[in-house]
């Protein structure tokens, strides 16, 4: 087939070029958060080929488009070859009904071409199948992957989006590059953010029970502690990359979690794919080869307690709150398997109550977020209403004040060890930690509390101000 009536063929991949990601390994997380006991399907699928594979993923599952990161820079540009006589065709690798329902909510192609059968359209099948329609040099392409470069041969103009390394220099000596959009924000800065580095800090709570036990300034359960926040920093990074892979599609329904790097596709898919089980092996094996046994068992029950809250836990109401409450305990009780100290009964109750109560600050902001909005139905990826949100800050607030009386009776229990020569110093404690939990109730009440309690302690002033005269109450009573 040659050009229809004069008018120009544009054909525009979907992958990395229409939208910012991978349609494939976005359908196959969301399959495998659907139905994770199906997990040992996938290898059968795969086994009979990859449009085989794409075939079964679309039956099972099929992601929705209206939030995809599509780049709005190139749909400006497409809208206006459209407008100005061009006939768009979507052409893509990816299952055919992903690309139908692509197409369906952008009502800018005029065709439509996909995977399907036992065709898998990349690289020279879809040259194939667009020469075979068009004709050789009848129509424009638009891509970015080294498997477009077999297509281009075939093109009669190129053009390039956010292309992978080394392919840009690659197309140019197949001819003259016309169009290249390039919006990618830097790199190192994006996986950093990926990575979520800023919430290492919540993993100097691995520091806790040296503190505790009044051995902070011991060089060798420093080092020790040190190594051990390093690992659990690792592996913490890695679980924020499955969870972020799980949750694409609600993280982009929400007012600051679409900015995140996976789901607003600013950094590839694939590197977060990858990366993920890297940075978890890096951290097992510093964990094996440096640190105590215990605290590698330790870690595993992290892991496979992060990988339940993704799967499943997070979506089970009150279930989700106790499995973040535990999680944070699980970092002190890491810190002290690293540095082989006992954590004590009133660590672990302290920890409990104070991490539950934040937890529900953090449901709390989100439900109230929603009920701003006019939603009633449940949050996305939640378990809860809108309307609840209310009865979370009755169980919060509740939970905060038991660990300030968990603080008191532990103050009172101290005080007749001995273990502190003024203890009486240790009581300014119980206001200020009464101070700042209604304080932080208080700003999620008012919607000026950040997702993540732990990140706004550490970024607000006034917290930080709290944090200093703890540890002047606290060495005070123990000189």
């Amino acid at each position: 087939m040659t050009q229809l009536n004069g008018s120009t063929h544009l054909v525009v991949d979907l992958d990395g070029t229409l939208v910012q990601t991978d349609m494939l390994v976005e359908n196959l997380f969301l399959f495998l958060r659907t139905y994770p006991w199906r997990f040992f399907h996938l290898f059968a699928w795969l086994l009979k080929g990859r449009s085989y594979f794409k075939g079964r993923l679309a039956d099972a599952v099929l992601p929705p488009v209206d939030r995809l990161p599509y780049n709005e820079e190139l749909l400006i540009w497409l809208a206006e070859r459209r407008s100005s006589g061009a006939r768009l065709v979507l052409a893509t690798a990816s299952d055919h009904r992903i690309a139908e329902r692509v197409a369906d909510h952008l009502r800018i192609f005029d065709e439509v071409i996909g995977t399907q059968g036992e065709v898998n359209l990349s690289a020279s099948r879809k040259r194939e199948a667009l020469v075979s329609r068009y004709g050789a040099g009848n129509f424009e392409y638009v891509g970015n992957a080294h498997p477009d470069l077999k297509v281009w041969t075939a093109a009669s103009r190129i053009h390039v989006v956010n292309p992978e390394r080394g392919v840009l220099s690659a197309a140019r000596k197949l001819g003259e590059v016309d169009q290249v959009f390039d919006n990618r924000p830097p790199y190192l800065k994006t996986a950093l953010k990926a990575l979520r580095v800023h919430q290492w800090a919540k993993n100097l709570l691995i520091f806790v029970p040296a503190i505790a036990a009044h051995r902070v300034l011991d060089i060798g359960l420093l080092w020790n502690g040190l190594i051990a926040f390093i690992a659990f920093s690792l592996c913490a990074s890695s679980v924020y990359l499955l969870n972020d892979l799980m949750d694409l599609q609600d993280d982009r329904g929400h007012r600051s979690k679409r900015f995140r790097p996976l789901a607003a596709g600013t950094l590839p898919i694939l590197h977060g794919v990858l990366a993920m089980p890297a940075l978890l092996v890096v951290a097992v094996a510093i964990a094996a080869l440096f640190l105590p046994w215990t605290f590698l068992a330790v870690l595993t029950v992290y892991y496979v307690l992060t990988l339940a809250y993704s799967l499943r836990l997070k979506r089970v109401v009150m279930l989700d709150v106790v499995t973040l409450a535990m999680l944070y305990t699980v970092r002190v009780i890491a810190g002290a398997a690293a540095m082989s100290l006992p954590p004590t009964f009133w660590i672990l109750a302290f920890c409990v109550f104070i991490f539950l109560s934040l937890a529900f600050v953090k449901r709390y902001t989100e439900l109230r977020d929603a009920r701003e909005q006019g939603k009633q139905q449940k949050a996305a990826g939640r378990g809860y209403f809108p309307s609840d949100f209310e009865l979370l800050a009755s169980l919060g607030g509740s939970a905060g004040y038991m660990s300030v009386l968990v603080l008191a009776l532990y103050i009172n229990d101290i005080g007749r060890s001995g273990m502190y020569q003024r203890p009486e110093w240790m009581w300014a404690t119980c206001p200020l930690l009464l101070f700042w939990l209604s304080r932080v109730w208080l700003l999620a009440h008012r919607g000026e509390m950040h997702d993540d309690p732990i990140v706004f302690a550490l970024r607000d002033r006034v917290s930080r101000w709290v944090g200093v005269l703890f540890f002047i109450a606290f060495s005070v009573a123990s000189i």
